[in-house]
């Protein structure tokens, strides 16, 4: 049974104790809450001993080697994240001002489309608003529940998660591409060139690998896969002056890739169905849809978006 809060206590709840509380609740790890919202394990635990002290409650205890939510926290969880939603919405208002507006804002995004579209956001709103303060976290292969508890505001990916609160717009459409060192090899010019080339390519560290992996596999073509690094910017160190080929979004031949040559993929006859369909989706809670920073943020982001295609180098 919850026992009530002392009047006093309520002025020592604030947003951010809410939003640690919900963290640690969800990743059931102090540590992990802590990388998750760049704190240190200390500044973790010294604000959930704030929370117990409110509550009355130890919220979470210790179970093995890892710690165990009690009954009263799992009960809290609710409250906590319509308190949460309650003080976004007092916070937003019913007016937007861009020269007198603080964003604070969390956006989840592998490194393709944090390289490709977030740098420009910050820039932009850097010049258009008072203040900003922008995170980006890696959204791995992204869940609803990133979204649900706060963990992030917005999440760009190719694979929107989905959910009946959740929302997403497709903002760019991409396709894959072949990259080599024109310096030691020639293009590949045929399946066989492709085929029997080793390559380097990206598996993230939740073991997701790329969808055009998957669906090579899945029409029975196989790579020789030479080395596995977790994100796209860790593939040019292992390209470079080598015979080797690297299979990646094409939207990259103008930033991370610039020093590369690329060709479309030969595969003519056997390409796997869907191979060059690489949309990217920007994804959102519900709650959010009709505030109006929110809205303003997206809008900007899908005007990146639209540029970034349109000055995207035509492959040889």
């Amino acid at each position: 049974m919850m026992k009530p809060m002392r009047k006093s206590d309520l002025r020592d709840l604030d947003g951010h104790l809410l939003s640690l509380f919900l963290t640690v609740l969800h990743e059931g790890s102090i540590t992990a809450a802590g990388v998750k919202l760049g704190l240190t394990q200390s500044a973790v635990s010294q604000n959930i001993q704030r929370l117990r002290d409110i509550t009355r409650d130890p919220l979470f205890v210790r179970a093995g080697r890892g710690i165990m939510a009690t009954d009263h926290a799992k009960a809290l969880a609710e409250p906590a994240q319509a308190l949460l939603e309650a003080m976004h919405r007092f916070a937003s208002g019913s007016q937007f001002d861009p020269d007198t507006a603080e964003i604070d804002i969390t956006i989840a995004a592998n490194d393709f489309q944090r390289d490709l579209l977030l740098p420009a956001l910050f820039q932009r709103l850097r010049e258009k608003v008072r203040h900003v303060s922008l995170r980006a976290i890696p959204s791995n292969l992204p869940n609803a529940e990133m979204l649900r508890t706060n963990r992030c505001d917005l999440v760009i990916s190719p694979l929107p998660p989905d959910g009946a609160d959740i929302l997403q717009k497709r903002i760019l459409q991409d396709h894959y591409a072949c990259y080599y060192d024109p310096a030691v090899r020639d293009a590949p010019r045929t399946a066989d060139d492709y085929l029997t080339a080793t390559h380097v390519t990206v598996v993230y560290t939740d073991n997701e690998r790329l969808n055009f992996d998957k669906l090579l596999e899945a029409s029975g073509l196989h790579r020789k896969i030479a080395v596995s690094v977790p994100n796209f910017s860790g593939v040019p160190a292992f390209l470079k002056g080598t015979s080797m080929l690297a299979t990646m979004p094409h939207l990259l031949s103008g930033s991370l890739m610039k020093d590369f040559a690329t060709v479309p993929i030969p595969l003519k006859g056997k390409r796997p169905a869907g191979y060059d369909n690489l949309p990217m989706y920007l994804v959102w809670h519900r709650r959010s849809q009709n505030d109006l920073a929110h809205r303003y943020i997206r809008n900007l982001i899908e005007e990146i978006a639209l540029q970034s295609a349109a000055v995207s180098p035509r492959e040889a």
